[in-house]
């Protein structure tokens, strides 16, 4: 176990944590080892607290991340603490190039768009897109004239 900072709150506030915890923080998690959450969240030292909620907004695509979330209960200052940090989402198209507001991409296939009753042609460019804050997977534009939702993996920057 090792010591590790939890930022945006009182100075020295750390967790202790396995080196695997640690390097997925910053990383990519995988889910399965997340799951300790479910009794790591109830601990009384805020510092556990604050990087549970964390780990648990990260990992809100999987249903018993979501579930803990919503059972998760914290102080109004904890939960500010919580709250406090800036999480930097990163577009990229298929090719891992950096997308931002207002670009335009190239749909690199064939897309039925549901609800609409036709299909997005690859090759189709839609110009100033807007990137989806909570989810660096999705994009929204304009295609045909309507907005869409459109996965990364889909489009390349142009």
């Amino acid at each position: 176990m090792t010591a590790y900072p939890v930022s945006g709150g009182p100075e020295g506030a750390t967790a202790n944590l396995c080196s695997t915890c640690i390097a997925q923080i910053d990383g990519a998690p995988d889910p399965n080892h997340w799951r300790c959450l479910a009794s790591s969240m109830w601990s009384e030292e805020p510092a556990v607290q604050v990087l549970a909620a964390r780990m648990l907004g990260r990992l809100s695509d999987h249903d018993w991340a979501r579930d803990l979330a919503d059972q998760l209960w914290l102080d109004d200052e904890t939960r500010a603490w919580a709250d406090n940090v800036q999480v930097s989402v990163e577009h990229r198209d298929s090719n891992g190039a950096v997308l931002a507001q207002g670009d335009t991409v190239v749909l690199n296939k064939d897309l039925p768009v549901k609800g609409a009753g036709f299909t997005a042609k690859r090759g189709t460019a839609v110009r100033n897109i807007s990137l989806v804050a909570d989810s660096p997977e999705h994009i929204e534009g304009r295609v045909e004239g309507r907005r869409i939702v459109i996965l990364t993996k889909f489009v390349k920057k142009r």
